[in-house]
């Protein structure tokens, strides 16, 4: 390839490289150590130096220079890998610029003009793949040796390399890290022993960063059971930080088939790019950070200072600009942030140039005024250009918001029961309203200082508040502006309704288990004990299955959802709800809950690191795993009183599932003593229990008959009460210093072991249902799983529209979430049937796919195909021969399955009583094969034949056993013949009967006749060693996707 072209001293080199041709202009030269002559002592240390320097003569042992007679300064063009490249390269400079070069009169008007021609090739090669790397002639080198020494598909998209060591055992291995798209991968050659790693991150358990007494900092990786360690590595965090999002988009488009339509940058897996992963994470930040809809995308940031009223001093912070909102937040992210939606911004003064200030006014009359912007005209003009390109019906706090919640309206329907007028004689209750009030009455001030709607400051003082409690009557409102739901669904008018119309009459698996959980959701409180709100909440729920059919409906989502229609409208419920589902805690309401299993163990994590007295007493924290998944799961909404659960909903909405941990924390905190007393399980569970059940709200204003009815059943004569607003300030006094950020980063190392954990769940009960069924050891059949997965990887890894990612379906049951189509199939198959007849995609491999592919959906289970490998590699000569036979029978009836997205139910019944009543085929059983199935029997038995050392008389004994069968056929058709001539209608029919039968064969013939050869029965009994062949296929199968 060509290089940009650099200097080089020719003295210093003349012991590592061999002139093999010049002329008077260029020079063509070998390394030491390489083709002819090479090896010996000077190869290994040649070899050496070269992979520790990074030096491309490592994979690129031959290279041109260019040099003038006048100069002893000699410039680096061209590099090859082989001979052959590097004389295509010579012979290119010989015929296009050895003649052109006379006309110069100056070496330096030659050299320049070379120069600037091998710039110009190198430009043009790398026009579209390198153009966005940050130095593409480096980028260009690492990319030669990358594709060099791992042969890996041409595809496979270099992300970034590193120079690092990798421990192997006790000892450092100094070399190059180079992270891919869909690999990791290191190399390293010392004194003639040489390292290569390759793991696909898909396998990865664990990864982060580690430090010990003889590594001080590490990264460490955990993949299929082993331990790897890179170390030594000039920018340790960038690396870790790279690898990290790789391994986390891996996960997103592999497992939870996300197709990354709005990122553009991570759209095409064959065209990401360290910038494009960077541009991700850092948008991703920004969403988390100020609750905003995942459409949005980060453009812009700008250092600056920003007015604070309240304060009357000007703060440092950022701005944050993305296609619809205006943010900024203080340096430090806690003093105070400010999301602005662009449609409420109604103007921006002209910019001032002596301060590079800008003036930003919205609606409601007021202004924020940004100080030292550098590029503050830019800026301007963004903003100007984006105002009102999103105006829409307003759904805007800044206005007064009359908003009456679910329960008041309920009770105001009924004449016997109010919330705040029935009891006022009752000193408790006019305690609480006057509570109540004070509390409306900080909040009126805190909106009048720091505003009030979606462009509200968020302060410490903000937390403050939500810590002591937010009023009733202003809850609904704050949690809409808290999440981000205000947002939503502003944006979206009408959608809400369109959905429920749209939704309105369907029945799916979701809206049947909606009906189900209707009347369990807070049975006993008053608003969910008439039709008014059973029947909101049935609107929400099937709204939002329809809206997001990969969630659909979960457990749980009926409590949330109830908790929240008593606090806001029906619509704003429906947002909330899919704030909650989509942003705030992802992933945790699907078949899985891997959302709510990764919080568990950060929670563990949290609990090792803040709770160590706990810790050395309950070694196994996944107790805790186990009793805190309702916590997550509900917002502590199921286990605590309503009156008080609604106190832990304010903290989540305002500061995440971060809240959720440090409650978790003070729980335990809180029963420490207790928790370590206890000698079992159902004992801890007990104390857990007792204490949820003593926790009060002695602020609420809800009257007894709501407060009791929200309890149910729980016993509130306890010995103590806990106050949940104190709990909660514990909370955050104790545990306050947990910063969100970390909570992001451990969730996404967790993330990786999790769905490792369940994707080994699944291998395992997949092992133990197929280890039933075939001779294979749980060795054999582990390392069969491994190729199995990983062919379907395989398929997915270079392309988002993968048909086998529709296959693929956690939700399956365990035998069918990984399944195989024919490609797939016909290469995996290729590598380990014990033949090699089979070539893949061969009309042979559609045959085999075809017979083993029980229930004829077009998809092979792991159960099948390990079946029909049982039977070649460990079956009886007659269940060999009887597979072989079937191969070249007509295929049957294929099962009917309803169109994608229903499930014919008769069909798979059918096919399950079919299974159940299924007795065992017999020889007599099977249909006979004509003359022409026949002829590709035997030429398959040829296939099967062919290179084995006793071929020759393998060969005739096939040709013998047809000869006979042809022979026995014939005199069998002729004693079938009529003696005299039929008669009518009937001579027709006997014709067509004949017809049939000429020239075709049962089993029973075939199998008697190969039973008279000795060669053909001791080959099929020949024993084929698996264990080769699997390693064969573990090395082969990457190779054979990349030499198509």
């Amino acid at each position: 390839m060509w290089l940009k072209p650099e200097e080089i001293l020719l003295k210093n080199a003349f012991k590592l490289w061999v002139t093999e041709k010049d002329n008077e202009y260029f020079v063509l030269q070998r390394r030491r150590g390489y083709g002819e002559g090479g090896g010996g002592l000077t190869g290994l240390l040649v070899g050496t130096l070269d992979t520790v320097l990074d030096s491309t003569s490592k994979v690129a042992p031959y290279r041109i220079l260019h040099h003038t007679p006048d100069s002893q300064i000699y410039w680096s063009i061209a590099c090859g890998v082989t001979k052959e490249e590097i004389v295509h390269h010579w012979e290119w400079l010989q015929q296009n610029i050895m003649r052109t070069l006379s006309v110069f009169d100056s070496s330096e008007d030659i050299t320049s003009f070379v120069q600037g021609k091998i710039r110009g090739l190198i430009a043009e090669e790398g026009k579209t793949s390198l153009v966005l790397e940050d130095d593409p002639e480096k980028f260009r080198e690492a990319l030669l040796r990358f594709e060099k020494w791992f042969n890996l598909p041409p595809e496979e998209k270099l992300v970034t390399y590193y120079s690092c060591s990798y421990w192997k055992g006790k000892v450092p291995c100094q070399g190059w890290l180079y992270l891919s798209t869909n690999f990791l991968c290191f190399y390293s050659y010392l004194l003639g022993a040489e390292v290569k790693l390759v793991i696909s991150w898909d396998e990865i358990w664990r990864l982060e960063k580690t430090s010990n007494v003889i590594l001080t900092e590490s990264i460490h990786v955990l993949a299929n059971g082993e331990d790897h360690y890179f170390s030594m590595l000039l920018h340790l965090n960038e690396t870790f930080v790279i690898m990290e999002q790789l391994a986390d988009y891996s996960i997103k488009r592999l497992f939870d088939k996300e197709g990354f339509q709005r990122e553009p940058a991570l759209s095409d897996p064959l065209q990401i790019t360290k910038r494009g992963l960077e541009a991700h994470a850092k948008s991703e930040q920004f969403r988390t950070f100020f609750r905003l809809p995942k459409e949005e995308n980060l453009l812009e940031v700008h250092e600056c200072f920003l007015w604070v009223p309240f304060s009357h001093f000007n703060t440092l912070g950022k701005i944050c600009l993305s296609e619809n909102y205006l943010c900024f937040a203080s340096q430090d992210g806690s003093q105070c942030h400010i999301i602005i939606p662009m449609r409420e911004v109604k103007s921006n003064k002209k910019p001032d140039s002596s301060s590079r200030a800008l003036t930003v006014c919205v609606r409601g009359k007021r202004a924020l005024r940004f100080s030292e912007v550098r590029d503050y005209q830019r800026l301007a003009n963004t903003i100007r250009s984006r105002c009102g390109i999103s105006a829409s019906p307003q759904h805007s706090a800044s206005s007064e918001v009359v908003c009456f919640n679910l329960s008041v309206h309920v009770f105001r329907n009924r004449a016997d029961v109010t919330v705040f007028q029935s009891i006022k004689n009752n000193t408790v209750v006019c305690v609480s309203q006057l509570k109540e009030k004070m509390k409306e009455q900080s909040w009126n001030i805190h909106f009048s200082e720091y505003g009030r709607g979606t462009s509200m400051f968020f302060t410490r003082k903000t937390r403050d508040l939500i810590v002591r409690g937010v009023p009733e009557a202003l809850r609904g409102e704050l949690w809409m502006l808290f999440s981000g739901a205000v947002n939503d669904m502003a944006t979206h008018p009408g959608y809400y309704t369109e959905l429920v119309e749209q939704s309105l009459g369907t029945s799916t698996l979701a809206t049947d288990e909606i009906e189900r959980d209707l009347h369990r959701s807070l049975p006993e409180h008053p608003a969910f004990q008439s039709d008014t709100g059973i029947s909101a909440l049935r609107r929400v729920l099937t709204a939002y299955a329809y809206r997001n059919p990969k969630i659909g409906y979960c457990q749980a989502m009926n409590i949330l959802t109830s908790v929240l229609l008593l606090y806001a409208k029906e619509e704003e419920a429906f947002w909330l709800l899919v704030a909650v589902c989509e942003r705030m805690l992802p992933d945790y309401f699907n078949r899985r809950i891997i959302g709510a299993l990764v919080d568990q163990a950060v929670f563990e994590d949290l609990i090792r690191e803040h709770l160590p007295q706990l810790v050395e007493h309950m070694t196994d924290l996944s107790f805790f795993s186990s009793v805190s998944l309702s916590w997550f799961l509900t917002l502590f909404i199921s286990v605590l009183p309503i009156e008080s659960a609604v106190n832990v909903v304010d903290c989540f909405f305002y500061d995440g599932i971060k809240a959720i941990l440090q409650l978790g924390l003070a729980v335990l905190d809180y029963n420490m003593e207790a928790l370590i007393g206890c000698h079992d399980d159902a004992e801890a569970v007990t104390i857990l229990n007792k204490f949820f059940d003593s926790v009060t709200n002695r602020d609420s204003p809800l009257p007894p008959t709501v407060q009791q009815a929200s309890v149910g059943n729980n016993d509130k004569a306890s010995d103590f009460n806990v106050d949940i607003s104190q709990l909660i300030r514990e909370a955050y006094e104790k545990y306050g210093a947990i910063r969100s950020e970390d909570v992001e980063r451990s969730r996404k190392r967790n993330k990786l072991y999790v769905i490792q954990t369940l994707e080994d769940t699944t291998k395992q009960n997949v092992m133990r249902v197929v280890s039933q069924e075939v001779r294979f050891s749980a060795l054999q059949l582990d390392e069969l799983y491994y190729l199995f997965k990983r062919q379907h990887f395989l398929s997915c890894y270079w392309t988002m529209q993968s048909p086998a990612l529709l296959h693929h379906d956690p939700s399956l049951a365990y035998l069918e979430q990984y399944q195989l189509g024919f490609q797939q199939f016909s290469v995996l198959f290729s590598l380990l049937e014990p033949w090699a007849f089979c070539t893949p995609k061969s009309t042979l491999s559609l045959w085999v796919f075809r017979l083993i592919d029980e229930n004829q959906d077009g998809l092979i289970n792991f159960k099948e195909f390990c079946y029909a490998l049982d039977t070649l590699y460990g079956g009886s000569f007659t269940n060999k021969l009887k597979f072989l036979f079937k191969l070249h029978l007509p295929p049957g009836e294929p099962l009917t399955i309803a169109s994608k997205g229903k499930v014919d139910l008769q069909a798979y019944l059918k096919q399950w009583q079919n299974e159940i009543l299924k007795k065992e085929e017999t020889i007599k059983d099977l249909p006979r094969i004509n003359q022409a199935q026949f002829i590709h029997f035997s030429k398959t038995l040829y296939n099967i034949f062919h290179g084995d050392p006793e071929e020759e008389s393998l060969y005739r004994a096939v040709a013998h056993v047809t000869s006979l069968l042809l022979r026995m056929e014939e005199v069998g058709r002729r004693l079938q013949e009529p003696s005299s001539p039929p008669d009518s209608h009937n001579s027709q029919d006997a014709a067509a009967e004949l017809s049939e039968t000429e020239w075709s064969f049962s089993f029973e013939q075939v199998l008697a006749s190969l039973l008279n050869e000795p060669a053909i029965v001791s080959f099929f009994e020949r024993p084929v060693d698996i264990q080769t062949k699997v390693g064969h296929a573990k090395v082969a199968q990457l190779k054979l996707k990349a030499n198509k």
